[in-house]
This record gives C-alpha cells, structure tokens and sequence, in this order.
C-alpha cells in the first residue's frame, strides 16, 4: 500500500538540527529519517526504517549466497564469558554494565565473539561438522566518549557480525576469501565508491585484517595509498619502511651544548643554525630527536607511562598511538606527573633520563627510522641544554620500537618506495583473521580426522548496517536534499499532486490517486504526496529532501494532458504523456535494477 503524505510519520525540517556536523546527520534528520532520543542513539522513523531494512536485505542476501546461516543472540549478555576471554577487563568504560536484581553483572552486547564460540562449542565435536558460518544482524551497543555525526557514530547501532570456524589455516583462507567476495557485492550494490586497505584487528585479536572504507572528505578514517602498485592502508596500519643502519665510526663523540630557551622544536633548529651552523646544509626539524611521555591507562585502572622517541619534524598520530597500545587508553603526562618524576627536565628530555634501566624506569619506544648509526640532537636532561652528535646504537638504546609518527602524503610506500597519497574515508567493514584467540579462552576444540582434539580457527567478519545508510546519505545528496540509490531509496517512486486541495483541482488528485494505484499494482513501491493545503513549492521541496529516485509530478501541465518525471540524482526532466505514464515509469525503474 502506497505512504501517504497526509498520514505519513513525518515531520521534513527547514533549517539543519544545531548537534549536526555531517551531511548524512543533518539531512537524515530534517527529511524524518531519523530522530535523535539522545545523544549517539537515534529513532529510526518509517521512512528510515525501510531505508535500514533494505541495507540489511542486501547484507543477508549476500551472507545467505556464500551459506552463511543466520541466528540472533540476546543483546543482554552475562558477565562469565567476557571474563574468560579476557574482555569483560580490556573494554574498560567502553561497555554498558549492568546488574540484575540478584546482583548478577551483565554488559549489553558490543560484539558477540564469545558468544558465537559457545554456541558451537555447545553443538559441534567433530572436524566433520566444519567450516562453518553463521551470522546476525543485531543492535549493539558501546558506550562511546564523544558520539558524533548522527548514526555514523551512535551507542547504540546495527551490525552484522558473522564468524567462519574451520579446522585449518588452508580452511580459514578459504572462509576469508569467501566472505571478502560477498563484501565486495555488498558494497557495490550499495552504491558508494570504496576502497579496501589493510587494518589493524584492534582489540578484537587477530591477523590478516582489512577494511572496507567508503571515500569521503569528512570521513574519520585516514588511509593512503600508492598509485604505482596499489598499497592501500589504514594509517593505524602503515609500517614505516626501516632504513638500513649506518656506519659511524667518524661521528664525533656526543656534545652537551647550552641551548637557553629553547623548549620545542622549532626554538631549538633556529638556536643551531644561529649559534652551531653546519658546514653541509642548515639544521632541520629532522635532525632531533623529540621525546613526547604519555600517560597509559590500563583497563584494570593502572597507570604506566611511556615514552617514545621521534624524528622532530613528525607529531604523535594519537589514532596509530592509541592503536598500538589496546586495550589501554592514552592520556595527557600533566605537571603533577612531571612533579613525581625529578629526572625528567621538561622541554629538554633525552634518552639519558629514559628506558626500563633509566633512573626514571619510564619505558622508552622509538619509531623503526631511528636506526643503528644515525645521529641526532636531542635533549640533555638539563633544563638549556642539548645533545649534539648523539648516535642511536652507540650512545643510547631503547626498549623497542612503536608505529606512533604521523604517516604523511610523500611518505615511501612500504611496498615499492613511491610516494604515497593520503585521502579519508568511513569504515563500513572490517574483515579479519581471528585465529585461535576465543577458542582458546574458551575451550572450542573438535576431534581431527585422526581422532585427536584441535583447537578451531575462527575468521571474523563485520558491516556496520545503520552506519551504512548514513554513509550512503554522505555520498549521495546535493544542496536540496538525499539522492538515494534505487536499490536502498524508501519507496521506488514519488508521486507529487500540486494542487493545493481537491475542490480546487479535482482532476491533479484524481490523476494522481490514478498513477499511483497502477503503479501499485506494477509491484512498485510509492510515496504520495496527498497533502491539501500545503503549496507546490513545499512539496516540491519536500520532494528534493527526501531523495526518492523518480520523482512524478502531477500539475498544471495535465493541461497539455502531460505529467512530469524527474530523475532526482540527475536532476533531468522529461514530459510524458499521461496516459503513457506509468509505463514510462514502470520501464525507468526495472530499467535502472528495482
């Protein structure tokens, strides 16, 4: 049965809502998509909710063809499996935790590792059962620091969550592959440019890991990519190419010099090439060695810090940073903390004053290009002073290394050398090699052909389905409005009556009423705008707001014995004869795959 306007659980909006930073929430919201409850959790009203719908349609459709099976566990989840495997601790603040009335502690569920292990656990013994994958499609929820940009980044949001189980590493690759193929479908049939890079599992555990990134300029993702041999990587991702180690027999040995008031970076190059010019080429941010301290907080509350040690001219990637060290978080080293660490002479930290053997016992990482034999400047644990000619290998060491340093366009790409280019996308999917990581903490082994207990391998699989309809809206709206896909778009047509009631202009709402009903009965879906006493120009509006893919307008061109049909995503315009009309938009939609 065609929606009708008039009746319709609608309200379209003027002016864009004050919270709303992206494209996607502010036209979702001021066209009835959506309506925000609080912050980071929203109402999907009827016109999203059939837009939502047909996302997860897609998904399941492609999930089914690779035989993938679909189940549905509770959101509400007990405490005991999430302690096995380590998690209920390494979510920290980021899950919701509850009790019941007997005390008993439960989380609502942020992903469901856990429980798709014991459900197979509970039902399979036996390598004959395997592979195996099984799906769902279900709410979640993470209690998220800062939600943003509407259902992009919401507590509570859909997902599609499925896991392969196998018994080898051969069947694993196996499962990756299939799943990688159906993503792709997926993605191209929802109608937006992708990109697939290389990702890190996160605190989900796991190898072999990649992402499904839609391209957009506002996108909170940053990856790069090489044109010369296709590399493609999430920043978080990128392994900085390590330089070979150089000789330095002819180094001078390490300088202290006197270098007042010159706390950061840019004070100290001008101080060297005021004060200790070389003869080669001008001293550059380049030349030092910054050591920035943070501050780790683990998720048992415990709090380390860390030190690490870059080139001057890089900054701190906070998102690689923070990457590197999940499940803890990073925070800020504060005055109270330089206050408990006397060793420490802020602005003028070396390496002297750094390391797990230090005076300081502060870990100490450095970034893969400081290398055995290259020399640096850096700081001399006295307040105005600074180090020259200070060689990595011969004067100083560190406890390892950390990809921490920005990654830049220009950068040598890890896999060739070229230069790499950097664009920002959203993450739509997230496909990873999960390995023995759950099975493991909770005991999911099945007899092998020769009878003796193997752990399962497990392949883990995701699609964010409401952040899908946000990122479609990203990459497909205009100044007026939504421009949505066929495949996805509420309805397949929009029938538009301009008159302003029907005593006024019978034959505009009797034609209209007319198309609208053949239409139907053509298996189309429609919206019609029925509405009296509303003016053309408000439902014209209405019409580019909202972003159905065909547009029918029913006017004053019946005059001519004319309506008119729109192509919304094109803005194109045609006349047709009325009495031709539903057939001319019966062959525009199946023509354009509905």
């Amino acid at each position: 049965m065609a929606l009708r306007m008039s009746t319709l659980f609608l309200r379209t909006l003027r002016e864009d809502p004050a919270d709303a930073e992206v494209p996607s929430h502010k036209l979702l919201v001021r066209a009835g998509y959506i309506r925000r409850v609080s912050p980071g959790i929203y109402t999907w009203l009827p016109l999203g909710l059939r837009v939502l719908r047909k996302v997860e349609n897609i998904v399941r459709e492609e999930m089914d063809e690779i035989g993938s099976q679909e189940l549905l566990f509770p959101a509400l989840l007990p405490k005991e499996p999430f302690e096995a495997s380590g998690r209920w601790t390494e979510y920290g603040n980021n899950i919701f935790r509850l009790q019941d009335r007997k005390g008993a502690d439960y989380l609502l569920g942020p992903t469901h590792e856990e429980m798709f292990t014991l459900a197979v656990k509970d039902m399979y013994s036996s390598y004959k059962d395997l592979p195996l994958a099984i799906y769902q499609i279900q709410t979640k929820y993470r209690d998220e620091a800062r939600p943003r940009a509407g259902v992009l980044r919401g507590r509570e949001f859909v997902m599609k969550d499925s896991y392969s189980f196998d018994i080898d590493e051969a069947g694993l690759d196996k499962s990756y592959q299939l799943h990688r193929d159906a993503y792709i479908r997926i993605f191209d049939r929802l109608g937006f440019h992708y990109v697939i890079v290389q990702a890190m599992a996160g605190a989900m555990g796991g190898s072999k890991s990649e992402e499904f990134l839609a391209t957009a300029e506002n996108g909170e993702d940053t990856y790069v990519h090489c044109p010369n041999c296709g590399y493609a990587a999430n920043v978080e991702a990128v392994r900085v190419p390590v330089p070979d180690a150089l000789p330095y027999a002819d180094v001078p040995a390490a300088h202290a010099e006197s270098t007042p008031d010159t706390p950061t970076i840019e004070t100290l190059v001008a101080h060297l090439n005021a004060h200790f010019p070389r003869e080669d080429r001008p001293w550059a941010a380049g030349d030092t060695l910054k050591n920035v301290i943070v501050t780790l907080v683990h998720p048992d509350g415990t709090r380390e810090p860390l030190a690490i040690g870059v080139p001057g001219d890089r900054e701190i990637d906070e998102k690689r940073l923070g990457a590197q060290v999940e499940p803890a978080t990073v925070e800020a080293f504060e005055e109270k903390d330089f206050a408990a660490n006397p060793a420490l002479a802020k602005g003028y930290i070396g390496p002297g004053a750094l390391g797990s053997e230090s005076a300081s016992g502060i870990r100490y990482l450095l970034d893969p290009r400081v290398v055995e034999g290259t020399r640096w400047v850096t700081g001399a644990d006295e307040t105005g002073k600074h180090v020259v000619d200070l060689v990595a290998g011969r004067d100083f060491t560190a406890d390892g290394t950390i990809e921490a340093a920005d990654v830049r366009p220009g950068d040598a790409c890890p896999s060739c050398g070229h230069a790499l280019q950097s664009a920002r996308g959203i993450e739509m999917g997230h496909i990873f090699q999960l390995g023995t990581k759950y099975t493991e903490a909770l005991d999911l082994k099945v007899l092998d052909q020769h009878g003796k207990l193997q752990t399962v391998i497990m392949g883990s699989y995701g699609v964010g389905v409401s952040r899908a309809v946000a990122c479609v809206a990203e990459g497909n709206h205009d100044e007026l409005g939504l421009r949505w896909p066929r495949e996805i778009s509420p309805v397949d047509v929009h029938v538009v009556a301009t008159g302003k009631d029907v005593t006024r202009d019978p034959e505009v709402f009797q034609r209209s009423e007319e198309i609208t009903r053949a239409l139907e009965a053509a298996g189309l879906s429609v919206l019609y705008d029925d509405r009296q006493k509303v003016s053309p120009g408000v439902k014209f509006k209405d019409s580019e707001l909202i972003g159905v893919p065909t547009i029918v307008v029913v006017g004053k061109a019946l005059e001519q014995g004319v309506v008119e049909i729109k192509d919304r995503a094109t803005g194109e315009r045609r006349e047709v004869p009325v009495d031709q009309a539903v057939t001319e938009i019966v062959r525009e939609v199946r023509g354009s795959g509905a």
